[in-house]
């Protein structure tokens, strides 16, 4: 995978681009987001994640489904469980995946940040493949976005407590942060 820089978009990944996206309002990006996501939960590789950001969900498929198909959300990337990533958004535009959120005081997280959905649950460990993929994938948008220090990488529980969990307690942080340091 290459981020290219010019594009924002990745070379070498799978591109599933959402219609949930806007322009950065100052087009800063220096935060990094990890979420987890699953569709319907604790199910993986089903495209139902990927039907969800594009807006392409059947509410007839799962009863989970009725309550969030008209939510208009999106992450910049996906990592499957198998370590497969899809990119959604530029990392060059706005996604909408952190929500209501603040970060050391700063509001609308969505302005500044890359948001990275790992395919799971807050109940189960993450492969890893996923790690590897998301690794590497970090090292690249570092490499784009020197504001990104591990300092400013976090989950979206940091940014959204008391509303989100995610990546949830089986995230291995220290193992993720160590391969990513400087």
């Amino acid at each position: 995978m290459q981020l290219d820089f010019a594009s924002g978009w990745c070379e070498g990944v799978q591109h599933c681009p959402s219609p949930n996206f806007n322009e950065r309002p100052d087009g800063e990006i220096s935060l990094l987001v990890i979420h987890n996501i699953s569709l319907p939960p604790a199910q993986f590789k089903t495209g139902k994640v990927q039907a969800f950001f594009q807006n392409r969900l059947d509410t007839a498929e799962h009863p989970y489904f009725q309550g969030i198909a008209e939510l208009r959300v999106s992450a910049h990337f996906l990592i499957e469980r198998d370590g497969e990533v899809t990119q959604f958004v530029s990392c060059l535009d706005r996604a909408w995946h952190a929500g209501v959120s603040s970060f050391q005081g700063r509001e609308t997280c969505n302005d500044f940040s890359i948001g990275i959905e790992l395919e799971g649950t807050d109940e189960q460990p993450f492969t890893d493949a996923q790690y590897s993929a998301l690794i590497e994938l970090t090292r690249q948008l570092r490499a784009a976005f020197v504001a990104i220090s591990p300092r400013r990488i976090c989950g979206h529980s940091d940014i959204a407590p008391g509303r989100k969990t995610d990546p949830g307690p089986f995230f291995d942080w220290a193992r993720f942060l160590a391969a990513v340091q400087d």
